[in-house]
């Protein structure tokens, strides 16, 4: 079983306009196995297909910039490497902090006319988490770190970093996860 833990990042606006879809612009991720060593790294910059003019607001929250996303290619493409990198012929689980890496990676599955069925072995570390914390509300991924007494290192909302950090939470609880078919 390979247990990919992973984060997006897309384009957004300060004002949440909800006229204008959110792309996914950045994917982080890491292949962990079963003996909870890190296998590799997945990193890599999407162009976005309706508005690929970054706002501001988006450079500033991620630190992206401008450059990154106009020499990325495009969705279809990075998603195939991804893929790719994954290797769906063996067993795996994708795993976010919430659902929302899903639900967008759905979107812009649909958006580019592209099967989604890769998707349905997803779980929510942040749900499981407060599960197995006994905690009433489902902590941030810095909350998390903290609880752990783990340091956040790189840049937050940037994909690999992120991924880098939810790693860190998912090996130190590694035997406690609820995953179908887990060694």
């Amino acid at each position: 079983m390979n247990y990919i833990i992973l984060d997006l990042e897309a384009t957004c606006w300060k004002d949440r306009d909800i006229n204008k879809q959110n792309e996914i612009i950045e994917i982080g991720a890491l292949k962990i196995n079963n003996e909870s060593n890190v296998e590799s790294e997945f990193s890599e910059f999407i162009k976005p297909k309706l508005n690929p003019e970054l706002s501001d607001f988006c450079k500033e929250l991620t630190t992206i910039e401008q450059s990154d996303i106009d020499s990325a290619e495009t969705y279809d493409i990075v998603i195939s490497k991804f893929k790719e990198w994954i290797d769906l012929n063996q067993e795996f689980v994708l795993c976010s902090w919430g659902f929302y890496d899903k639900k967008q990676f759905a979107k812009d599955c649909d958006l580019h006319r592209l099967d989604k069925s890769w998707l349905t072995n997803h779980i929510s570390l942040k749900h499981q988490y407060a599960d197995i914390k006994s905690i009433s509300k489902p902590l941030g991924m810095g909350g998390a770190l903290k609880k752990e007494g783990l340091k956040l290192d790189g840049t937050h909302h940037r994909g690999i970093d992120d991924a880098r950090n939810i790693a860190k939470i998912f090996k130190a609880n590694f035997y406690d996860w609820k995953i179908k078919n887990k060694v």
